[in-house]
C-alpha cells in the first residue's frame, strides 16, 4: 500500500523507545524521592520551595526529597505537588518525567512579572496562550506551533475563581529564558509591541511538551513583580513580602482545582485531542 505523504509519524522519543521510558521512570524517582507508583493523577507544578512547605502543612501530605526535586504527596487530596525549580530546561524535563504517570490533569501555579499596565502585584493571570521566545520547546514541536494550555483545565481553574469570587484576567504570556531583560531596551520595547499581558520563564514550555507528550497541563499565574515600572524588579524582600501575602491563596485554588477536576470540570477524562 502506498505510504500518504502527508501522515506524519509521532517522533516524541518517550513513546516510541521502550529503553527511554525506563530511565525516564528510573529518573523521577531518582529526581523526586518517589517511585512512580507514589504521584496521585492530579499534579501542580511549582518553583518555589514556599510552596511545598505550605503544601506539606495544608494536607499533611508525604513529603519526598531527590538528587533534584522535593515532591508531596497527598492522598486525601488526590493531589502531588512538584517544586521542579526554574527555568524551561526543566519545564520540559518534569513534564516528559510525569509522562510516565499519565495523570489526569497538571497545573503549573507560577508567578510572572505584570506588563499590562492595569495589573498589580497579587493579580491572577489564566493564560489562553504563551510566546515561545525560549530554547527548549522547539525540541519538541516546531516553531511555529503556538503553545496553548488545555483548555478544559484552565475552564475549570476560571470556574473556581469565579466560585471564590475573585478576579483574574486572561492573555496572552512571554516566555523568555532571558533573564535579566530588564535591562534591555531592545527587548522591552518587544514586549510593548506585542502586547503580552505578563512575562515568565516557564509557560510556554510547559505548554508544548504537555501537548508533545500528551499530558494534560493548564497555569495559574500570580502577578509577583512590575518590571516595567520605576522600582518593580523583583528584591529578595518584595519577594518574600508576596510569599507571606498571596501563595496560600494561590496553593488554595490549585489544591482545589486539581482535587475536583477529575469529577467536576466538564469531566477531564472526555478530553480527546
Amino acid at each position: 500500500m502506498e505510504k500518504n505523504p502527508f501522515l506524519i509519524p509521532n517522533t516524541n522519543p518517550i513513546y516510541l523507545n521502550k529503553r527511554k521510558q525506563r530511565i525516564a521512570s528510573d529518573m523521577l524517582e531518582r529526581y523526586t524521592g518517589s517511585p512512580a507508583s507514589a504521584f496521585q493523577k492530579q499534579i501542580i507544578l511549582t518553583n518555589f520551595e514556599y510552596y511545598i512547605d505550605r503544601f506539606h502543612t495544608l494536607t499533611k501530605g508525604t513529603r519526598t526529597r531527590g538528587s533534584a526535586m522535593t515532591v508531596v504527596h497527598s492522598e486525601d487530596q488526590g493531589v502531588t505537588i512538584i517544586n521542579f525549580l526554574i527555568g524551561s530546561p526543566t519545564a520540559a524535563l518534569i513534564i516528559e518525567l510525569l509522562s510516565m504517570v499519565s495523570p489526569t490533569a497538571v497545573l503549573f501555579l507560577g508567578m510572572c512579572g505584570g506588563l499590562h499596565r492595569s495589573l498589580k502585584k497579587g493579580d491572577f493571570i489564566l493564560p489562553t496562550a504563551a510566546i515561545r521566545d525560549e530554547g527548549v520547546s522547539h525540541h519538541f514541536m516546531p516553531r511555529q506551533v503556538p503553545a496553548l494550555p488545555t483548555f478544559k483545565i484552565q475552564k475549570f481553574v476560571s470556574d473556581i475563581l469565579v466560585e471564590r469570587g475573585l478576579d483574574y484576567r486572561t492573555g496572552v504570556v512571554h516566555t523568555t529564558d532571558y533573564r535579566f531583560w530588564e535591562f534591555n531596551d531592545r527587548f522591552k520595547a518587544d514586549l510593548y509591541a506585542e502586547r503580552s499581558l505578563a512575562i515568565d520563564m516557564e509557560t510556554a514550555t510547559l505548554f508544548i511538551v504537555g501537548f508533545a507528550s500528551k499530558v494534560p497541563i493548564g497555569a495559574l499565574l500570580l502577578v509577583s513583580d512590575l518590571p516595567l515600572r520605576r522600582g518593580g524588579i523583583k528584591t529578595k524582600k518584595s519577594a518574600s513580602s508576596v510569599f507571606r501575602k498571596y501563595t496560600d491563596l494561590h496553593l488554595e485554588i490549585g489544591i482545589k482545582s486539581m482535587s475536583e477536576i477529575a469529577e467536576r470540570g466538564e469531566h477531564i477524562r472526555h478530553y480527546r485531542w
